[in-house]
């Protein structure tokens, strides 16, 4: 297991509404350390994938799923939590193919991503869904890690690495998936545990194929570069946890071509 979100442990920790409020938001430092277990998988498999080793593991990486066409498998499944609940995105295949570009205005400067609109039409949707919802503004980047996984984790209310938008779909794109420098991916919590959370590699980063892939960077590397190189507070471990830089979206335009 690799890259996740919390979304998943706790869900299973919480039976309530008011259970999961004091298991996921007691104190930002509880959801971090949950998060710092995770982060573990996560260097294992790309230690595993150099043909090194690390200390603990999770398990093996989920396998990619062969991936069914988009318009028959496209289906947003209520689940909890439901932070800023938008409701569930409407999907129409030959709309959400649509090509477009996501232009994030962040504190640090304006990123710009082009959507995979063919290739992963169900999380595009939903991206672009979110984003025209302002469901993104006012939020930040709450994770940065800089040592063997090169990522920007971005997309939860919370700033805890446990929110979630109140829906989850399946994963896409992931057949021979990779992860250069300015790819925008999904967290998640396990196979088919997409939601709002995601992540952009600020360097080539090795990764199994379980992260659909759904934008690739056509602005902003350079900033992205220097919120990499400031660093993060390492409360996660080394190399991994809060940026030293700033990043909140004021918001996300979605720009049709």
């Amino acid at each position: 297991m690799t890259f996740r979100t919390c979304e998943r442990r706790h869900r299973l920790a919480a039976d309530s509404t008011t259970e999961r409020g004091n298991a996921m938001r007691a104190t930002k430092l509880l959801a971090v350390a949950t998060g710092t277990v995770l982060i573990v998988g996560l260097a294992t498999a790309a230690a595993a994938a150099a043909g090194g080793s690390s200390g603990g593991s999770l398990g093996p990486a989920p396998k990619a799923p062969h991936a069914a066409p988009a318009s028959t498998r496209c289906v947003y499944t209520p689940v909890v939590p439901k932070d800023r609940y938008k409701g569930l995105p409407p999907y129409h295949p030959a709309q959400a193919k649509r090509p477009y570009v996501a232009k994030l205005y962040t504190t640090q400067g304006e990123i710009d991503f082009r959507a995979l609109t063919t290739k992963a039409p169900c999380t595009t949707n939903s991206f672009a869904f979110l984003a025209r919802h302002a469901y993104f503004t006012g939020t930040h980047c709450h994770r940065l890690t800089t040592r063997r996984i090169y990522v920007l984790q971005c997309g939860d209310p919370t700033g805890t690495g446990s929110g979630g938008p109140g829906y989850e779909f399946g994963d896409e794109n992931l057949k021979g998936a990779t992860y250069p420098a300015g790819t925008v991916a999904m967290a998640n919590a396990g196979p088919n545990t997409n939601g709002s959370q995601f992540f952009i590699t600020t360097k080539d980063t090795t990764l199994s194929p379980a992260y659909t892939p759904f934008g690739v960077v056509t602005r902003g590397m350079g900033i992205l570069r220097s919120i990499a190189a400031a660093g993060d507070d390492s409360q996660n471990g080394p190399g991994d946890g809060y940026p030293h830089k700033f990043v909140q979206f004021s918001y996300i335009a979605i720009a049709l071509r």
